[in-house]
C-alpha cells in the first residue's frame, strides 16, 4: 500500500503501485481538476505540485510519490483567494479551460521559486500545450499574479463557489459514505 500525502492529508491507495499518480487522485480521491489530456506527459493538463516541483502526474507511479507531499489545483484555495488564480480570472485566460489547471500548477511552482520570471523563464517552465493558443495572456498572467504576490497590486477575487468541498461531496451520490 502506497502511503503519501495529497493536498495536506495523509494517503494510502490500495492501487498497483505502477498505477499513474493521476488515477489515483481522480478515480479513487475525486480530485477531478487534474485532468487526463494525452497520457504521455507532453500536454501537461495533468500537472500537479509533488514537493515543489511541477510534475506531470500522468507520467509518475504511485510508487514513486511514497513519502512525498503532493498538492492538486483543489488546494490552491477554496475560496478563489489565491493570487495566480485571481489572476487568471482578471486577464481572462481560459477558453475551453481544460488545460488550465495544469496551467495554473505549473504557473504556481513558477512563482514560489521567482517573483519575477522573464518571458524566457516563463515560456522555460510552462511548457503545456493550450490548443486555444492563449500564450500571451498566460505571459500576463503569471506577472499579474507575481505584482499580487509582492503586494504592488491588488484585485478583487473572484466570487467564492458558494459550495465546500465537503457540501459537494455530499451533492454527489458516488462519493456519500466516505
Amino acid at each position: 500500500m502506497t502511503k503519501f500525502t495529497v493536498n495536506d492529508r495523509p494517503v494510502q491507495y490500495r492501487m498497483e503501485p505502477d498505477t499513474p499518480l493521476l488515477w489515483a487522485l481522480r478515480d479513487a480521491s475525486n480530485l477531478t481538476g487534474t485532468k487526463y489530456g494525452c497520457g504521455t506527459g507532453d500536454c501537461g493538463a495533468c500537472t500537479v505540485d509533488i514537493d515543489g516541483e511541477a510534475v506531470r502526474s500522468c507520467r509518475i507511479s504511485l510508487a514513486q510519490c511514497e513519502g512525498r507531499f503532493v498538492t492538486t489545483i483543489e488546494a490552491l484555495s477554496t475560496d478563489r483567494s489565491n493570487p495566480v488564480q485571481q489572476a487568471w480570472v482578471a486577464e481572462n485566460l481560459p477558453q475551453c479551460g481544460y488545460c488550465q489547471s495544469g496551467m495554473i500548477m505549473a504557473a504556481s511552482v513558477l512563482l514560489r521559486k521567482n517573483r519575477a520570471p522573464s518571458d524566457e523563464q516563463i515560456d522555460a517552465a510552462i511548457t503545456n500545450i493550450c490548443r486555444c493558443g492563449t500564450y500571451p495572456r498566460i505571459r500576463a498572467a503569471i506577472r499579474r499574479a507575481a505584482r499580487i504576490m509582492e503586494g504592488q497590486e491588488r484585485i478583487a477575487a473572484a466570487p467564492p463557489p458558494g459550495i465546500t468541498p465537503e457540501d459537494a461531496a455530499r451533492a454527489v451520490p458516488a462519493l456519500r459514505g466516505q
